[in-house]
């Protein structure tokens, strides 16, 4: 499965299985010395990585150097969401998100803006008046307005794409009975695409969810899209989330939803991928922000580091998905990683704080695993195809 000559010379022999070659024959590839993910998917998609303060601040320069590297996307993981840029009324905290912007645009880094309109990590304001009252739709629709047109107007140009709406559905693809659908009504997700629309029409749309490997939640974002879509509104893509576990969702089930985006007309971006290799014990698996779950017996076993079997079934794990999104590459512009390195991982406090996953490509020292060697050889492979 490990393939370091791929990071060490120009003339790289790969395994038939790496190559496509007869069975028993060596095959030589000559690639650039040293490649980077990006260089090795340029032809595919962009590869990107969510970005956090100490990254675009200068201070993780493991990080910046992981970056400059491998990826040509990023997403900030929260300084846009509505509670760290939008903490009281009126108030906008702007510097977080301008340095984000400013990082990318000095490192030649496609910029994501991540998220207009969510349910989590916004202020209870948003949602309620200065009694403790419960807003209307007026003064909802109000401030939803205000918020999209002065965010989105202040990187008008800088900011390629928008995630306008997160998680607004159920795992059986209905809506989320959250406060802006109790009080604003299911054209709320219409209203937020409008809103985005009018301050940067340029600009690319996108819904974002999780778990859209589930059939019905993955059908709820389709029909969620196309009713966008049916009001005149451009959207870009359907993004999804692909945070997925060692051995779960099926292969099968991840690739039918890009099939099923694709039937429907949109293009597709994975947004925040990651593997959990740790247990989670009993629960829903699921990767909403405000789930925990109790920690349970052996649930941390890897903290001296990932053993050599569960490297090779990372890697196997990484390989197969990378497959299915080179198989849909024509409708899949972006393939980002939540994080870049396993210590810059959310996996580590989540639904388990305090935890040790491994969860990228790259382990805590920003060293390559078997699961990126994996990852590269595949696309040389698809490169020796085209």
């Amino acid at each position: 499965m490990s393939t370091p000559a791929i990071r060490r010379h120009v003339f790289v022999a790969l395994s038939c299985v790496a190559a496509g070659c007869s069975q028993g024959t060596p095959a030589t590839v000559i690639v650039p010395v040293n490649p980077g993910l990006k260089d090795a998917y340029k032809d595919a998609f962009l590869i990107g990585t969510a970005l956090n303060p100490r990254q675009f601040g200068g201070t993780d320069t493991m990080g910046i150097r992981l970056i400059d590297k491998h990826f040509n996307a990023a997403t900030p993981e929260n300084v846009m969401k509505p509670q760290p840029i939008h903490p009281q009324p009126g108030q906008y905290n702007w510097a977080p998100a301008d340095a984000y912007v400013a990082f990318n645009e000095a490192h030649g880094i496609t910029t994501i803006g991540h998220t207009l309109v969510w349910h989590s990590q916004t202020p209870a304001w948003f949602f309620t008046d200065s009694a403790g009252k419960p807003k209307t739709r007026e003064a909802m629709l109000a401030l939803m307005k205000d918020h999209i047109y002065t965010v989105v107007g202040r990187y008008k140009g800088r900011v390629k794409g928008w995630d306008v709406v997160n998680e607004a559905l159920n795992e059986d693809g209905t809506m989320r009975q959250s406060p802006w659908f109790r009080t604003v009504g299911a054209d709320f997700v219409i209203k937020a695409f409008q809103y985005a629309h009018e301050a940067d029409p340029a600009a690319q749309l996108f819904y974002n969810d999780y778990n859209l490997a589930t059939p019905a939640k993955r059908d709820g974002a389709v029909r969620l899209a196309k009713s966008i879509r049916d009001a005149g509104i451009p959207v870009a893509g359907i993004n999804t989330q692909e945070h997925h576990k060692i051995d779960s969702p099926s292969i099968t089930l991840i690739d039918s939803t890009f099939i099923a985006i694709r039937n429907a007309g949109f293009h597709a971006n994975v947004t925040e991928l990651d593997v959990d290799v740790l247990p989670r014990g009993a629960g829903p698996n699921t990767a909403d922000v405000a789930a925990r779950a109790q920690a349970v017996a052996n649930g941390n076993p890897y903290t001296a580091g990932l053993p050599d079997s569960m490297q090779t079934k990372l890697a196997k794990r990484y390989e197969d998905l990378f497959r299915v999104y080179l198989k849909h590459a024509d409708i899949i512009d972006r393939v980002t990683f939540w994080g870049t390195d396993d210590g810059s991982s959310w996996l580590n406090g989540f639904p388990v704080p305090g935890r040790t996953n491994h969860a990228l490509l790259f382990d805590r020292k920003g060293n390559t695993k078997p699961a990126y060697d994996a990852v590269m050889a595949l696309a040389l492979k698809s490169s020796r195809s085209r």
